[in-house]
């Protein structure tokens, strides 16, 4: 199994002079099964870019794409590549577009579809898109199986249901967090609410970690620093020194930190990367840390 990075970025897409190492597009990532099955994580701008290559590929070889994209949320920066994911124009392609559903509207995951292709925000209908397009709503905790490869999912921490994506094939796996905060406690320590809130804090911690456990690859949403992150509590994404105390405590093999906070800098990048690496230096053990970029291509062996 391998996976490469078409979108790195959180928010909102931020191309420019000043990101060019890592990339300015939004969250997407390819995944390869042993027996080619195309694994898509979320839809940002970075979907894009895949679409113009797996059009690439098959102009070269014939190959018909049969694309699953699983959606962690559907908040604009994970979703807003997907009307314009070029097999979906495509005869002869199919695409399937899995996730959970609408606590909003109880809708399943069609909603994501349904919204953007509105005749206020897209010119083009999905009756008018050429590819068979399928959904699969998915049930919390519950498997999927797509060629060789099985996702399985959890709910993370995000103010929207997130589901943090498992990918197993052939004895490796990797996880997906999303979006995803730490948990934290907003009640009074020593009241009965606190008391309750602690309970399912702990339930759902262990949750998240028995799904994470044992992984060869962690890819972490890092959007901020310990010293940024208290006036942002509550907005759901979490810090390089929380997705770190993660992987060390599930015994993960490497970590990629990613949806980087789109006002960095390759530079500012890069250094608020090396004060978190440098408070872990010495606790680090065989865990292999490195930033997420766009065209980082890993393979699992």
């Amino acid at each position: 199994m391998k996976f490469r990075f078409w979108g790195v970025r959180g928010s909102i897409p931020s191309p420019g002079p000043q990101t060019v190492r890592y990339g300015g597009n939004t969250t997407c990532i390819e995944v390869r099964g042993d027996d080619g099955t195309l694994v898509v994580l979320d839809a940002g701008t970075g979907i894009y870019a895949l679409a113009q290559d797996l059009m690439r590929r098959r102009a070269q070889d014939g190959a018909e794409v049969d694309a699953n994209i699983f959606v962690t949320h559907s908040h604009w920066d994970h979703i807003h590549g997907l009307p314009l994911f070029t097999p979906l124009f495509v005869s002869g392609t199919r695409v399937c577009l899995h996730g959970a559903r609408d606590d909003a509207t109880g809708r399943g995951i069609e909603h994501v579809m349904g919204v953007q292709l509105q005749d206020s925000y897209f010119p083009v209908s999905e009756e008018r898109m050429n590819a068979t397009i399928e959904y699969r709503t998915l049930a919390a905790g519950v498997p999927h199986a797509v060629g060789d490869i099985v996702v399985h999912n959890v709910t993370m921490n995000h103010p929207v249901t997130n589901f943090g994506y498992r990918v197993e094939c052939g004895g490796r796996a990797l996880f997906f967090t999303g979006d995803h905060e730490p948990f934290f406690n907003p009640h009074a320590p020593g009241s009965a609410e606190h008391a309750a809130a602690q309970r399912e804090i702990a339930r759902r911690e262990r949750e998240i970690e028995l799904a994470v456990e044992g992984v060869d690859a962690l890819v972490a949403d890092c959007s901020y620093t310990v010293e940024e992150y208290p006036s942002k509590q509550g907005w759901g994404h979490g810090t390089f020194d929380a997705a770190i105390a993660l992987a060390l405590k599930t015994g993960v093999r490497s970590l990629y930190c990613t949806h980087h906070e789109p006002t960095r800098s390759d530079a500012s990048l890069e250094a608020v990367f090396g004060e978190a690496l440098a408070r872990w230096q010495d606790r680090l053990g065989g865990l292999t840390v490195a930033l997420a970029y766009e065209g980082l291509e890993v393979e699992l062996t």
